[in-house]
């Protein structure tokens, strides 16, 4: 992870004869549609999609709906491939394309505010020019929230570099088309249909409890690196801050944070703590719980590392997983959070969600998705969220710090 970055760039778009095909099949799909009133921010705002490929895909997508009370006009099924990789042509043709067919036709373009994509779903374009933040990789969630925008104009967004997340840090605002012109995107997945399941049941639960007055509670764990001054560190120091001090576990000691109970936010270093050795952080998590680190590649795969599978360092490729010896975001969901975040590539420091904006916004009583996406400064890029985006542990009793 780089401390020091460039400033965004939106890049050139490199698009070619199929892309720009699909584009005109997107432009002639939403013409004619006009600004649709706001609904309630529920069920009836979320897009469900489903990869026909994939029984994982399959059954994800009818329990959630089932859950959740999803209308089924809300579920948009594709049939593109169920491995993680999928090159940016077919993913214009196989998923994107589809998906704005789909909106359109069902009049749904504005009132979905939230995607919901599945296990079996694609996760990452691979990049295939530009290097550093001028890549044009990006994972497949990122580049979904563009879609609104996309269906809006004439020309499809650069693919260079990240592209500015106009909700970032609008703490205040109601997340709304068409002022926000993106869609939030987050995914529902862990290591197995089961791993799922338990996410959506706490997330359901977590809600549940919330509509009922249900306190909201739970500790929040803020874990620096040390006492120093480095990059992002102060963004760990400002979230415990803006959160009620008998609610927060702060360390900025070179001591790890393990074994908490009652967790029901977590940000921290992840495996770039250099003191960190263990793999889980054993916290017992309350339904509801989030999480975020500063972690390059903890969204890299899905697939499950052998049970004796650890943490270690860049010099020791022969004790990596898929690549990276670098935490893993589905480990988290395995341990028992609700919601967290990940990177299928080098996201760079600055790109990561924010825990100053991320921790008070869903303490305050925003759901999941638009909690996450206030923190996270740009799109079309390397970011995934897991969880369930109406997800939410209600608003707190009493005055709020957001």
């Amino acid at each position: 992870m780089r401390a020091t970055l460039s400033a965004l760039r939106s890049g050139t778009p490199r698009i070619g004869k199929l892309a720009a095909r699909t584009l005109l099949a997107i432009t002639a799909a939403t013409i004619g549609l006009g600004v649709t009133p706001l609904f309630g921010q529920g069920p009836e705002n979320v897009v469900l999609i489903v990869n026909d490929s994939s029984a994982l895909s399959r059954e994800i997508g009818e329990y959630y709906a089932r859950r959740r009370g999803i209308p089924m006009r809300n579920i948009c099924h594709l049939r593109t491939t169920d491995i993680e990789d999928i090159p940016r042509a077919d993913y214009y043709r196989e998923i994107a394309g589809p998906v704005a067919v789909f909106l359109a036709k069902s009049g749904l373009t504005e009132s979905i505010l939230y995607i919901v994509t599945t296990a079996g779903v694609p996760l990452r374009i691979p990049a295939t020019a530009g290097s550093g933040m001028d890549s044009d990789g990006a994972a497949v969630d990122s580049e979904l929230t563009l879609l609104y925008s996309d269906m809006h104009r004439k020309t499809l967004h650069g693919l260079r570099g990240p592209i500015p997340n106009p909700f970032f840090g609008k703490r205040d605002a109601v997340f709304s088309h068409p002022q926000f012109p993106v869609y939030l995107v987050t995914r529902l997945a862990a290591y197995d249909f089961e791993g799922v399941k338990g996410l959506i049941d706490r997330s359901v639960e977590a809600t549940e409890a919330a509509a009922h007055g249900a306190a909201n509670r739970g500790k929040f764990v803020i874990d620096l690196r040390s006492s120093g001054d480095e990059s992002g560190d102060a963004w760990l120091r400002d979230a415990a801050i803006r959160l009620p001090k008998d609610r927060v576990v702060f360390d900025d000691s070179s001591h790890v944070v393990y074994d908490e109970t009652g967790v029901i936010g977590y940000a921290a270093w992840g495996s770039n703590d250099k003191n960190r050795h263990r793999r889980f952080t054993g916290f017992h998590w309350l339904p509801g719980a989030i999480m975020t680190e500063y972690v390059s590649t903890n969204g890299r795969t899905f697939a499950r590392p052998p049970d004796n599978w650890n943490i270690s360092d860049w010099n020791s490729p022969k004790l990596w997983f898929a690549g990276s010896p670098q935490t893993l975001t589905a480990d988290y969901v395995l341990e028992g959070v609700t919601g967290a975040s990940g990177h299928t590539d080098e996201p760079y420091l600055v790109m990561t969600p924010r825990p100053d904006v991320l921790l008070p916004a869903y303490y305050g009583g925003r759901n999941l998705a638009e909690s996450y996406y206030l923190a996270i400064r740009g799109l079309s890029w390397m970011n995934i969220v897991v969880g369930d985006p109406l997800c939410s542990i209600g608003k707190p009793v009493g005055k709020t710090t957001p």
